[in-house]
């Protein structure tokens, strides 16, 4: 199984984590040109899936031995099993929400505030998960983001005022408010999921009742593809916005379509795997937050690449460039946290 045991490689990986988790949102929003979110996400389930059985039969499986996966997948009791599901249980159902935020609102404004949010609440989590990293720049940093986070919905907000009480603005609104939903559910995925992974790697096989991160990882899909017959069929039948979509609507898309989902979810698997890696290294805390740096990075290609603030007032520009540069602080705080 490879594992990381350099602090600089493990912080190199959870930047990695950082641009993985910032850009799958691209792929909702090249298949929502004609492709409805609800439709798309099944297919981005099925990439997560297909990509945790690929890690976990290649990486997870070099060096055979205990530290196997398919050794540590069959030798885990079934009580280890409940923590993994359910932390993709609670991810299913956060980032159902965030793709619902990402359609209304665009994704300058769903991941700011919605993956900002399961910054702050995700780090302090995982922080008593393992104890790792100087608490007080940890905290600091975590402060800065928050004022990042102020800084861009105080951007929609003069951009939402400068559309006026319109339709647009009332859905925008409606965006947001499904966006701190999403966050604050999505604190909880990670430090469910890092409680039963072994992050020492120091033995000759993982203690009794742990997990290796791959294994972990392959479980929580499992919960997100079992939970997602709940969650994505209540939102195909009382979507946020338009019309209910039917179940043999998916089966009209084309192949390009459906691979562009199938690419989104081994997007956002990629970086997820290697932020459980980085974990035993960089700290629970330290490497989820730098991950979810990807607010910064998906922040950009909504502002730079899709435009979605296009003829709001200078004022959201000046606060969005606020918001970039206290992210940037924040981030790298937390890179000296974990260093100490």
């Amino acid at each position: 199984m490879y594992f990381c045991s350099n602090y600089p490689l493990a912080v190199a990986l959870c930047v990695v984590t950082m641009l993985c988790w910032g850009s799958w949102g691209n792929t909702q929003k090249l298949a929502g040109k004609t492709w409805r979110f609800e439709l798309f996400y099944w297919d981005y389930v099925i990439g997560l899936v297909a990509f945790s059985l690929l890690a976990g039969f290649t990486l997870g499986s070099s060096g055979g031995g205990a530290w196997s996966f398919a050794q540590n997948l069959g030798t885990v009791s079934a009580a280890t099993w409940v923590w993994p599901l359910l932390g993709g249980i609670v991810f299913n159902a956060s980032n159902i929400l965030l793709s619902a935020a990402i359609a209304v609102a665009g994704m300058s404004v769903a991941f700011p505030v919605g993956v900002g949010l399961a910054l702050v609440g995700g780090t302090v989590a995982n922080w008593f998960v393992d104890g790792k990293g100087n608490p007080y720049l940890i905290w600091t940093a975590l402060a800065v983001i928050v004022a990042s986070i102020i800084c861009n919905a105080l951007a929609f907000k003069v951009k939402q005022s400068a559309a006026g009480r319109g339709e647009d603005a009332a859905t925008v609104k409606k965006g947001l408010a499904l966006a701190v939903a999403a966050g604050l559910m999505m604190s909880w995925f990670s430090p469910l999921v890092n409680r039963v992974v072994d992050m020492e790697f120091a033995a000759a096989a993982p203690a009794a009742g742990k997990m290796t991160p791959y294994t972990a990882f392959f479980v929580f899909t499992l919960g997100v593809f079992a939970s997602n017959f709940v969650f994505n069929t209540l939102m195909m039948r009382k979507p946020v916005s338009g019309a209910p979509v039917a179940a043999a609507e998916w089966f009209k898309g084309g192949a390009a379509v459906h691979l562009v989902g199938v690419l989104g979810g081994a997007i956002w698997a990629t970086g997820t795997l290697l932020s459980f890696v980085a974990a035993g290294t960089a700290g629970a805390a330290i490497s989820y937050s730098l991950g979810q740096g990807a607010t910064l990075v998906s922040a950009l290609w909504g502002i730079l690449v899709w435009r979605e603030f296009k003829g709001a007032p200078a004022l959201s520009g000046r606060l969005n460039l606020a918001m970039i540069l206290l992210f940037l602080a924040g981030l790298a705080l937390l890179v000296m946290a974990g260093g100490n």
